[in-house]
């Protein structure tokens, strides 16, 4: 008996053993991204792109503009250049997408795309730091080329300089254009079948580019974004976000993050799963190149910078289209609290006429939620709109109406009780606001009150509509990321 246990112990052991390492292969394969240039490092790379870093100076190139002893670090680039030019160009960043990410496998044919960045009088050192993230981070046989659109900067060897590195391009504007106007001009010398619009202040993450362009070639309809990492501007540590958020906005086009509802938190089952958003941030997403050219591009008409991301989003949606958020890309990008440039007409004034343009074509009879927002921009001119009508029209694009209803219906629509009137007194004050002159900027004061024969005081009342928040400059978040 003791031989017969003896006998059949060795053969069970063997199937035992046998099993076990069979799962662990059924499991390694299961979950094991393939190999090759899907999770390319710098390590991996071709010898020609060492080659062409080998040729190019990047002491000297970014000596050229470096900041000297004594000067404000923030004067010329609203961030701290003191801090970026030390930092390398090279520098690693913490991997910041959730652990399931790294389990998923994406088509292997995805297509090659044209990574689009406009730029006006861009710091080197970020400039570059952009360009080497994506040149290191992301597979080579997915970048067509990397288009540089330099929007009439001071400087042309900001941009002419860099065509020394792999896979680089540099148009230059002769004149300042904008950011419409700029990634129009991009996008019309790309190669690819896909368009990937990035910042110049940018870092991108680890496989970054992949699950964007597998969601658009699943779909060529979907505009997907990357979640949006925080660069600092003092330090330029590189700080995680939260990966449940959507874009927002209220009856002022102004753009702000929000929070998935608990209902839609509920109802997401996998955190890798992409978000749909009402609204793109505009500064970092990923479009088929025929879907852009069809939905009709860019509004030219806009001016240097603000509002285009409405104008864009609304269109994705109300003709056809899709916006999404994938969590499994990851972007960093550096948030400043001002523009560094020069708005020819002013920054409200600009923001104003580009916000103005997209609720005339798009916004239907809700329009009049956006004029009560922001009563300034009645009397702006905002150029002629016949040309987007007419596209909306051929189009055959929902209405606004629909827009609400179905993308966002969290939006709410503006009744009698949200405006409240009276006047807010003190003994023989009354709040009152006045209007900076050719601004939107709106300041509070006490001032004697001023009576009507018979009747109480009531001639400075304050109305603060639940539209908005109280007439502030006209800004969103985002111009404080640029």
């Amino acid at each position: 008996m003791r031989r017969l246990n003896r006998r059949l112990a060795l053969p069970i052991f063997g199937v035992l053993w046998l099993t076990v390492l069979l799962f662990f292969w059924v499991t390694k394969k299961k979950f094991e991204l393939p190999p090759g240039p899907e999770v390319q490092t710098p390590k991996n790379l071709d010898t020609d792109w060492e080659d062409l870093w080998d040729q190019f100076d990047e002491r000297r190139y970014l000596n050229a503009k470096k900041w000297r002893i004594g000067d404000d670090p923030y004067k010329l680039y609203a961030f701290n250049q003191r801090e970026s030019e030390r930092i390398s160009s090279n520098r690693a960043v913490p991997d910041t997408r959730h652990l399931r990410c790294t389990l998923l496998v994406y088509c292997a044919d995805l297509p090659p795309t044209s990574i689009i960045i406009t730029f006006h009088n861009e710091a080197r050192s970020t400039l570059l730091r952009t360009i080497r993230s994506v040149l290191n981070r992301t597979p080579m046989n997915l970048i067509q080329e990397i288009i540089l659109v330099d929007d009439f900067s001071n400087d042309p060897d900001d941009c002419s300089q860099l065509i020394k590195l792999p896979k680089v391009k540099c148009i230059r504007n002769t004149e300042r254009q904008g950011l419409v106007r700029s990634r129009i001009r991009g996008a019309s010398v790309a190669q690819g079948t896909t368009l990937t619009f990035l910042d110049s202040h940018c870092e991108v993450n680890r496989d970054w580019l992949q699950p964007l362009l597998h969601r658009v070639k699943e779909d060529y309809t979907r505009v997907v974004c990357p979640v949006i990492d925080i660069i600092s501007l003092d330090n330029f540590n590189y700080i995680e976000s939260a990966a449940e958020l959507r874009g927002g906005f209220d009856w002022s086009l102004h753009f702000q993050w929000e929070q998935l509802s608990p209902e839609q938190k509920a109802r997401r089952l996998d955190p890798t799963e992409p978000i749909r958003t009402p609204i793109i941030a505009g500064g970092l997403f990923v479009m088929d190149k025929s879907w852009f050219e069809y939905l009709g591009k860019y509004d030219t008409d806009m001016d240097i910078w603000g509002g285009e991301n409405f104008e864009i989003s609304f269109r994705v949606w109300m003709c056809g289209g899709s916006l999404e958020i994938v969590p499994c890309s990851r972007v960093g990008h550096v948030f400043r609290k001002k523009h560094p440039y020069v708005f020819p007409d002013g920054n409200a004034n600009t923001y104003i006429k580009n916000t103005k343009r997209t609720a005339e074509v798009w916004m239907d009879e809700y329009k009049q939620y956006y004029y009560a927002a922001r009563p300034f921009a009645l009397e702006r001119p905002f150029g002629n709109v016949e040309s987007r009508l007419e596209l909306r029209k051929n189009l055959h694009c929902q209405s606004f109406k629909w827009y609400l209803e179905n993308v966002y219906p969290e939006l709410r629509i503006p009744n009698d009780s949200s405006i409240q009137k009276g006047t807010i007194r003190q003994r023989q004050k009354c709040l009152e606001s006045q209007r900076q002159r050719n601004t939107e900027i709106y300041n509070l004061r006490l001032s004697p009150c001023v009576k009507i024969k018979g009747e109480d005081a009531k001639s400075q009342p304050i109305c603060p509509p639940l539209l908005t928040s109280l007439s502030w400059p006209a800004r969103q978040p985002w111009e404080q990321n640029v």
